[in-house]
């Protein structure tokens, strides 16, 4: 069995903002998982105790790009939080971003690739990471090429969002941009939320529906209103309407004569654990190097 460690006690209480002896009685129910440590404790404290998403640790910015029917989308990381200030690392993702938009790149490498001033990306990446001293690297993009409309929306540099969409007023795509910034759906609808999130939540309920002792089939009626009700607060066109919560975006759009046809965003960071050091363990080694000195 792994060793549980305050470290990964702490990256728990981090990510799910659980009690300490809750983390670690996960960690070890789950013998060392974090993954499944996470999902003990959801089923055990609820979906309080998933903030994941809230607490994204790596650095970067997101950066957008449209001309006409074509547009882009770029994340770009970082190390420290400084540095997502810096003008020249802000130029780097926004070219990166019109890059993307005018090249079509087939993927990170071929968008490196792609010369700028007489350089490739790549080295003008490498030139500021010399100058800054700080690593960095282009993380993810994805570009649209349509017939519809398109429209961006940043939420400072950490939150980018890409929608297109059909319909004569352009506001109500960069509403529907905005919304999505603040409610986070993972899909345009129900039937297109990915599989793997659906069973993530199925197991979840059907583990918590088990522990409250009623029939099989009052638990497959609690599990499975429990999907469904996942599924219309992750679909953008179940969502409530942030800017009018008495109409769904569906209602919205509906009244607007207008239409979604997909969007992309990307949090900075978003999935990426960024590295947990242990002070405890590193004053440790500085106090046993001083004694051998």
């Amino acid at each position: 069995m792994a060793a549980i460690t305050a470290a990964m006690v702490g990256e728990l209480r981090a990510k799910t903002d659980a009690p300490m002896m809750e983390c670690k009685k996960a960690l070890t129910e789950a013998e060392g998982d974090l993954a499944r440590a996470e999902e003990i404790l959801r089923v055990k404290l609820g979906s309080k105790a998933s903030k994941a998403a809230s607490r994204i640790t790596a650095e970067g910015v997101v950066a957008a790009f449209i001309s006409g029917g074509v547009g882009a989308l770029v994340e770009v990381n970082c190390e420290t939080d400084f540095v997502t200030k810096n003008e020249d690392f802000i130029s780097l993702a926004n070219t990166a971003a019109k890059l993307v938009a005018e090249n079509n790149p087939a993927d990170v490498a071929a968008l490196s690739a792609l010369t700028i001033d007489g350089k490739t990306l790549e080295e003008v990446r490498a030139a500021l990471v010399g100058k800054i001293g700080e690593n960095m690297s282009f993380r993810r993009f994805k570009r649209y090429e349509t017939g519809s409309k398109l429209v961006s929306y940043l939420h400072g540099t950490r939150i980018g969002v890409l929608v297109e969409f059909d319909g004569a007023d352009e506001q109500v795509g960069k509403d529907v941009a905005m919304h999505i910034a603040a409610m986070k759906p993972v899909a345009l609808s129900s039937k297109d939320v990915p599989a793997d999130l659906i069973e993530k939540e199925r197991s979840i309920a059907t583990q918590k529906a088990a522990e409250s002792g009623k029939p099989a089939d009052i638990v497959a009626k609690m599990v499975e209103g429990t999907v469904q009700k996942y599924l219309k607060e992750v679909s953008l066109f179940d969502q409530p309407f942030v800017k009018n919560d008495k109409q769904t975006v569906e209602q919205m759009l509906k009244a607007s004569n207008a239409s979604v046809k997909a969007f992309t965003m990307f949090v900075v960071g978003e999935g990426i654990e960024k590295k947990q050091d242990d002070f405890a363990a590193e004053v440790a080694a500085q106090v046993a190097a001083a004694k051998q000195a």
